[in-house]
């Protein structure tokens, strides 16, 4: 009887159709089922959005909790200044100008006697107020002028093109001396409506770009092929992935918006006494540098930080949100 041939296990077997498979039975025996597969018995892994690695890679990043500590001791302190300041801020001893650090005053007086710590405590209520709300109005302008401008394009798209261009023609600084030197107001609504007129084109220009990127994306093109309508497609399709560059820009303005401020009360047609205000009293102890530097010192360094903090987040924000510096 001839001897059958040998086939190791494992052989490769002959197809119907003229091929050839693989059947190793060493390495089907270690296959395994994996969690979360068709067969798997292990739970299936939800499906990530941008937003949610975003917020994962922010609370990994020192910077994004150093800076939202930082903003958010601001943001309470400019809401309820008194948790750590009892002082009025407008109550004056001339007979205490210009001295410096006391028990019960850590940062001494100005030059009008007023406690340099209590209006340091009190200038974060108009900072904060002026940079979120200005922030609020550009990113709400912008985006909505920018975006119908991408989205529909055409001869709305170029009417808006060329007003930009008009507004990014004016220098900021220039513009507020000329247009808030005719307000009378002590309210803080003539420098944040003076913010929004010359900010919303950046923004605007950001939102254009952004909506015109993703609306030709084939989710989009489908939605559009189905019979989607506009407000549909600018709703639920396109905002919500083009928003992003936004909302870094705004968040990295909103600390240029507080520095405006101060620099516009500084060179004085910004906000004018009796408010209190960092730019303010910056610009009154200018004029005693030498004789009492620690009257700028401590409000030009709560500036500072201010500023700081929200550049800082917008950064954070911006590295969390842009896919390519994953």
């Amino acid at each position: 009887m001839p001897e059958q041939p040998y086939e190791p296990e494992g052989a490769i077997a002959s197809t119907g159709m003229g091929g050839a498979m693989d059947l190793a039975t060493s390495e089907a025996s270690t296959l395994e089922k994996t969690p979360g597969g068709p067969e798997g018995t292990g739970p299936q892994e939800k499906p990530r959005s941008l937003w949610s690695d975003a917020w994962r890679d922010l609370r990994r990043n020192p910077v994004f909790i150093i800076s939202g500590l930082v903003i958010l001791f601001l943001v309470v302190i400019s809401l309820w200044p008194s948790l750590i300041a009892s002082r009025n801020p407008l109550n004056c001893d001339l007979s205490k100008a210009q001295e410096g650090s006391q028990p019960g005053h850590p940062f001494g007086f100005d030059g009008q006697g007023c406690d340099v710590y209590t209006r340091t405590v009190y200038g974060t209520r108009v900072s904060i107020t002026v940079g979120v709300c200005a922030t609020l109005g550009v990113a709400i302008l912008g985006s909505v002028l920018g975006g119908l401008a991408g989205f529909f394009g055409g001869v709305w798209d170029a009417i808006l093109s060329r007003i930009t261009d008009i507004f990014f023609a004016i220098p900021v600084v220039l513009g507020g001396l000329v247009l808030l030197s005719v307000v009378t107001s002590n309210t803080v609504w003539p420098v944040i409506g003076f913010m929004v007129l010359l900010g919303w084109p950046q923004i605007s220009r950001i939102a254009r770009g952004s909506v015109i990127t993703t609306k030709q994306n084939d989710y989009v093109q489908a939605a559009r092929a189905l019979g989607a309508s506009n407000s549909r497609l600018l709703l639920r399709h396109i905002t919500p992935n083009a928003v992003a560059p936004v909302i870094v820009v705004a968040t990295i303005a909103l600390g240029t918006y507080i520095a405006l401020e101060a620099t516009l009360s500084y060179l004085g047609v910004g906000l004018k006494p009796p408010t209190v205000s960092w730019g303010i009293d910056i610009s009154a102890a200018s004029a005693y540098i030498r004789q009492a530097p620690h009257m700028l010192l401590w409000p030009a360094g709560a500036l500072a930080i201010t500023v700081l903090a929200f550049i800082m987040l917008g950064d954070a924000v911006r590295d969390a949100l842009d896919p390519k510096l994953r």
